[in-house]
C-alpha cells in the first residue's frame, strides 16, 4: 500500500523557488515616470530626500506657543504668559517673541524660533490677553522637530524598493516629481485546451467556460505589468508552437494554464521542448504538481497546472517570486508571514507534498488564532479560494494533524482578494 507521494522527480518547493529565483534575470531598461504614477513600481535609482521633513519646527497639537528666557530653572517654569498674536497652517506668526510672551497657535502651524514649548489649548485658560498655564510643562513639549521624520539627503527608498501607495504620498512630501523605475513586465498570457469556451459561448457536451487566464489577467492586473491576451489556444501541437513563438517575440514572459500534465493532447511541454529548453518539471505542491518552468529565446515559460485551483497557487506561490525578480524588485522570495494557528478540524494528509489547503483563519473569543479547513480541496474547486482567506500549510513530509494541534498559516495577499 502506498503511504506517500514518492513520485520520482517532484521538486521540493523551497528548491523550486530558490532555482526559479536564481535563473530568471531582471530587466534593465529603466523610465522615469512622474511621482503619482509609481504605485506598484519598482525604483531603479534610490530616492533621496532635497528637504527636511517637517521642514520647519511646527506645532503637535493646537494650544499656545511659549517664549521662555534663557537659564530658566526647569523646576519653576512661568505659568503666565502675554497674548500677543496667532499662527495658523500656512499663516505664520511674523513678529518676534519676547521671553513671556506667547501666540495661539494650530496644528501643523509653524513654531517661531524663539518658541520653546506648545501648551494644548485644554491646559490653559485666557482673560485680557493673559494665557494662564494649567499644570506643569516641559521646554519642547508638542513641537515637531526640523528633520525629525526624514533628514535632508536621507535614503527614503533604496533602488529596488516596490513601492506601495502611501509611498506615492510619502515621495510627494518630499517634493520629487520624477522618480526612475525599471520599465514594466510584459507578460504574455493563454489558456490551451478544446473543451474551454468564453463566457456567453454555448457550451457543447464536455465544454467548461474558461477560468484560469481570467483569474491570473485579475491578479496580474494588480501589478505593475503589461499584459498580452493571446486567449485560448487550441489542443493542436501546430497552434501552441506559433503562439509561443508570437509570445516570445512579444513578452519577457509566457504564462500558459494547462497542457503541461501527461495526457495524449497536452502538447505545451513537447513545444516547449521543441523551442527552448525545460528547467524542471513537476513541484512537490499540492495543489499543482505539474508546473513546468523553462527559458525560450527571449523570455521564460511557466506552464501553469490546468486545474484552476492549482493555476492559481502555483502562480501566488512559485511564479510571482520569479516575477518580483525579473522586475527587479528586491524582495526575499520567501519572506512570507507563517503565523501559528490552532486547527480546528482533523486534516487527513500523505507525506511528499507541501499542502496549501485553503482556509478559513479567525480570531477565537479567547484571542486564539484558528484556522479552519475548507472540507472541499480538490484541486478544481475554484470557489474554495473564494471562501477562503488563507492557506494551511502543512510541511512535505507532515503525515497529518489533529483538531486543537498547532498549525502553520499564511494569510492572502493583495492577489487574491
Amino acid at each position: 500500500m502506498q503511504t506517500c507521494d514518492n513520485t520520482p522527480g517532484l521538486m521540493p518547493i523551497d528548491q523550486a523557488i530558490e532555482q526559479l529565483v536564481t535563473q530568471v534575470s531582471q530587466v534593465t531598461d529603466t523610465e522615469c515616470i512622474k511621482y503619482h504614477q509609481g504605485s506598484g513600481r519598482t525604483l531603479a535609482s534610490a530616492v533621496k530626500s532635497p528637504i527636511d521633513v517637517p521642514n520647519f519646527n511646527n506645532s503637535a497639537m493646537d494650544g499656545y506657543a511659549l517664549c521662555l528666557a534663557d537659564n530658566l530653572d526647569t523646576a519653576d517654569l512661568p505659568k503666565q504668559f502675554a497674548l500677543v498674536g496667532s499662527a495658523l497652517a500656512g499663516q505664520p506668526y511674523l513678529g518676534e517673541l519676547s521671553p513671556g510672551q506667547c501666540i495661539r497657535i494650530m496644528t501643523g502651524a509653524k513654531v517661531p524660533s524663539a518658541a520653546t514649548a506648545v501648551v494644548m489649548q485644554e491646559n490653559t485658560q485666557v482673560s485680557d490677553q493673559q494665557v494662564t498655564i494649567n499644570g506643569d510643562y516641559k521646554i519642547g513639549q508638542n513641537i515637531r522637530l526640523a528633520g525629525e521624520d526624514i533628514s535632508q539627503q536621507q535614503e527614503v527608498f533604496p533602488a529596488g524598493h516596490q513601492l506601495k501607495t502611501v509611498d506615492v504620498g510619502l515621495i510627494a512630501s518630499l517634493g520629487i516629481e520624477d522618480i526612475n523605475v525599471y520599465r514594466k513586465v510584459k507578460i504574455a498570457v493563454m489558456a490551451t485546451g478544446d473543451e474551454l469556451k468564453q463566457p456567453g459561448q454555448s457550451l457543447n457536451d464536455g465544454d467548461i467556460y474558461e477560468t484560469n487566464r481570467t483569474v491570473l489577467k485579475a491578479m496580474l492586473a494588480k501589478l505593475a505589468v503589461d499584459v498580452i491576451d493571446f486567449g485560448i489556444i487550441a489542443d493542436d501541437q501546430a497552434t501552441i508552437k506559433q503562439a509561443f513563438i508570437d509570445a516570445n517575440q512579444q513578452a519577457d514572459i509566457v504564462i500558459s494554464s494547462g497542457g503541461v500534465s501527461v495526457g495524449d493532447a497536452d502538447y505545451v511541454k513537447e513545444v516547449l521542448a521543441q523551442l527552448g529548453t525545460i528547467e524542471f518539471w513537476k513541484v512537490a505542491i499540492k495543489p499543482g504538481k505539474p508546473f513546468a518552468f523553462g527559458k525560450l529565446s527571449d523570455s521564460y515559460f511557466f506552464g501553469l497546472p490546468g486545474n484552476p485551483v492549482s493555476a492559481t497557487v502555483t502562480f501566488d506561490q512559485l511564479v510571482l517570486p520569479a516575477l518580483n525578480k525579473i522586475a527587479g524588485t528586491s524582495v526575499n522570495p520567501r519572506q512570507q508571514l507563517l503565523l501559528n494557528a490552532i486547527t480546528t478540524r482533523n486534516i487527513r494528509k500523505r507525506p511528499g507534498r507541501a499542502d496549501y489547503q485553503r482556509a478559513v483563519a479567525s480570531i477565537d473569543d479567547n484571542g486564539q488564532l484558528t484556522v479552519t479547513p475548507l472540507s472541499r480541496q480538490g484541486s478544481g474547486v475554484l470557489s474554495s479560494l473564494s471562501q477562503a482567506n488563507c492557506y494551511l500549510v502543512l510541511a512535505q513530509d507532515n503525515a497529518g494533524v489533529s483538531a486543537g494541534e498547532q498549525v502553520k498559516v499564511l494569510m492572502f495577499g493583495s492577489l487574491l482578494n
